[in-house]
Parts: structure tokens; sequence; C-alpha cells
């Protein structure tokens, strides 16, 4: 599984897979049915899940190598992440020291396959939420 292959499997289950996703280690951003932002990480012996409000993103531009102007644009390319004043509405977290044994950063290891089924477990946990239209 790629990241393309991913963004289709969670599409058709009404997620949106964001640009800013990585995967390896494996990074998620997903723009869940309530407008919410999931951010899912693998890290350590860690799998996380927090969910955040739909203004949390924002665009960063990375800056040239040598930013002269003269062998490149001052400017690079631009790239979506969650401020870093972004405050976590949620949490799940699966401790993979205490679930599996895990002592060192086996959730790093995971391959997209692996990770995606321990994303969909958390997500399994979060609370419901829907919009409501006003008429």
């Amino acid at each position: 599984m790629n990241l393309p292959a991913l963004a289709d499997l969670l599409a058709s289950r009404g997620l949106h897979l964001l640009p800013g996703s990585y995967a390896v280690p494996v990074e998620l951003l997903v723009q869940l049915p309530d407008a919410t932002i999931g951010r899912f990480t693998a890290r350590g012996t860690t799998l996380r899940l927090r969910t955040y409000s739909a203004d949390s993103l924002t665009m960063i531009t990375i800056p040239a190598e040598c930013g002269c102007g003269d062998h490149h644009p001052q400017t690079g390319p631009s790239r979506m992440t969650l401020s870093r004043y972004a405050v976590p509405l949620q949490e799940r977290i699966i401790d993979g020291e205490l679930e599996y044994g895990w002592h060192h950063h086996e959730a790093g290891h995971l391959r997209l396959p692996e990770a995606t089924e321990h994303f969909f477990t958390l997500l399994t946990q979060l609370p419901t939420r829907e919009l409501v239209g006003v008429a």
C-alpha cells in the first residue's frame, strides 16, 4: 500500500487524506467527516490519534537552500501542516509497550498497511459527531 492507495481507501469511508501525510515513518493528516482534522503518528512505542479543529491547518513555505535569489527562488515549496499553536480536541493512544511488549521504536518501523489498521482502531474509539445543517 502507498499513500495514493490509502487516500482511495479513506475516501471510500468518507475521509480525506491531506497533504503533509507521510508513509515513513507513518504520519497521517486526515479530514474527518465532521470537518475536524485527525493526526495519526506511529513513533517510539506509541500509536497516537489526535483530533484538531479545522482551522488548525496552516501552510508553511520552505526556504530555498541558499535563499540568495540568484540560483534559486528565495522561497521554496509550500507544505500543509498543523499550526504550532493547535490544541488537540481529543487524543486516543495505543501503548505498544503494554499492548504488544514493544521496547524501543517498533511503532516507527510499522509499514503503512499495519499502521493503517491501528489508525482505524483508534478512529473507532473517538466519539462520533455529525454536522447539523441549518434550514
